[in-house]
This record gives structure tokens, sequence and C-alpha cells, in this order.
């Protein structure tokens, strides 16, 4: 629970410096910054593997741009789903997902470097002994 919660809160950090960068992408608050990362999420695992399977002629003819595409797909179903944001325009389609990607990887290496959010899963694997035989 406390992996996702974190997830969330970093794509909400994210998409809070998408509504600074790029023109296009309106959040009114962190509260619908929090919706949307929680959506953003939802959409990216369950509809973008769909999209990606469909489109994989189309990706596979542009060298791999056509997943931009699916991206602000993905982008835009989840500005549709929550409320108070926004996304208008070509540029914020295509770049929307860019920054976001570029500023939540950025966030995540600042609060890894600083042990902020290392899980339960990394403490668990560096203190388990192998059995003895």
């Amino acid at each position: 629970m406390l992996p996702t919660f974190l997830t969330t809160l970093v794509t909400a950090l994210s998409l809070l410096i998408v509504d600074l960068v790029v023109p296009g992408v309106n959040i009114d608050n962190f509260v619908a910054a929090l919706v949307a990362g929680l959506l953003i999420g939802l959409v990216n695992g369950s509809v973008k593997p769909v999209l990606s399977t469909l489109s994989l002629p189309l990706n596979l003819v542009t060298l791999g741009a056509f997943s931009l595409v699916v991206n602000g797909i993905c982008f835009s179903i989840a500005a549709f789903l929550a409320p108070g944001f926004q996304v208008h325009g070509l540029i914020a389609f295509i770049l929307g997902p860019v920054v976001l990607s570029f500023a939540s990887t950025l966030i995540n290496n600042y609060f890894t470097e600083r042990k902020i959010l290392t899980g339960t899963e990394t403490t668990i694997k560096d203190n388990a002994q192998l059995p003895s035989s």
C-alpha cells in the first residue's frame, strides 16, 4: 500500500511540474494532481498495454515514434476521467507525457538517493540470508 501511495505522490508532484512547463496542461490543485496521478497509474496499467499491442504494426513502421501517440492517448484518457485535470492541444498531448516521465524519473532518483523511497522488498532482500546446507 505504501509503495503505491508513494508512486502516486511522485506522479502528482511530476504533474504539477508538467502544469508549469507544458502549455495546455492545467491542474486545478494538489488534490486534483493526486487523483490524476492515481488515474494515470490505472490507465497505464490497464489501457496502455492493450493500445500498445494493437498499435504494434504502426510502432514498427514508425520505428517507435507512434508510442508517443499511445502515451498521449493514455494521458488524455486520464485527463478526461480526473476532475480538475485538463489537456488541451497537440503540444500538451505529445509533450505532456514526455515531461511527466522526465520529471517523475528525476523525483524518483532524488528520493532514492536520499533513501526516502526504499521499499520494504529491498530491505527484506538485503537482510535475507541463504540457508546453510
